[in-house]
């Protein structure tokens, strides 16, 4: 059995959401993710490795971690003692079409800690086939390259004529892979924005989106 909480809590005008779950037992991870208009501004992750194997008593305990560590980020974002730091936006400029390949080059950017995190588009060039999206990337530390696995890895479109927001996260090997069909683009200034975030770690990778002009039909 898998335990999680969400909650929705606003701070002076600001309203935040907080989501924790159990990763399960093959990543053995609490995972708070605190949320603000669909952008990720922290993270935090805590092994239960030590309960492993579960049995009814472990059960219980792990339900009480998860109980824990929610409602602690939720005091402490009541209190004000959770800052988040500003991050770097650098944007990777693309001709990317929602109806045809694009044509794009992989950039990431890390934001800051000794743990810094670098993200790749591992098929920038093909992501996109038809309306359909598949993003194949790879979650590295900046400082000695090692993977990073279970680092939660979301991808949105900005821009979007609804929501659209996905999210996984990376296996032992340190990838991940997303897929879903491409919203209707509204808008100039539309963009597929990927964020990998780990602990205190976050990397973001952003390529900007054009729709493809309709060609009229011959008459």
């Amino acid at each position: 059995m898998q335990f999680g909480h969400n909650t929705n809590v606003k701070v002076g005008e600001t309203l935040y959401h907080v989501q924790t779950e159990d990763r399960g037992t093959s990543h053995a991870v609490i995972d708070t993710m605190v949320y603000q208009s669909g952008r990720v501004l922290h993270r935090r992750a805590n092994s239960y490795a030590d309960l492993l194997p579960l049995d009814a008593a472990r059960e219980q305990k792990l339900k009480e971690r998860v109980s824990a560590q929610h409602h602690a980020v939720l005091d402490e974002l009541r209190s004000g003692a959770l800052q988040f730091a500003q991050r770097a936006t650098p944007a990777v400029e693309s001709n990317v079409s929602a109806d045809s390949n694009p044509k794009t080059s992989a950039a990431a950017s890390a934001a800051g800690g000794s743990d810094s995190l670098v993200l790749r588009l591992l098929n920038a060039k093909d992501w996109l086939a038809g309306k359909r999206a598949t993003l194949q990337v790879l979650v590295f530390q900046k400082e000695g390259g090692a993977v990073v696995s279970g680092a939660r890895v979301t991808a949105r479109i900005e821009g979007a004529a609804g929501p659209s927001q996905y999210s996984t996260a990376t296996g032992t090997d340190g990838k991940a892979q997303l897929g879903f069909d491409m919203p209707r683009l509204t808008g100039d200034e539309c963009a597929l924005v990927i964020e990998a975030n780990n602990g205190k770690a976050q990397a973001r990778l952003q390529f900007q989106l054009r729709a493809k002009p309709k060609v009229p039909a011959a008459g």
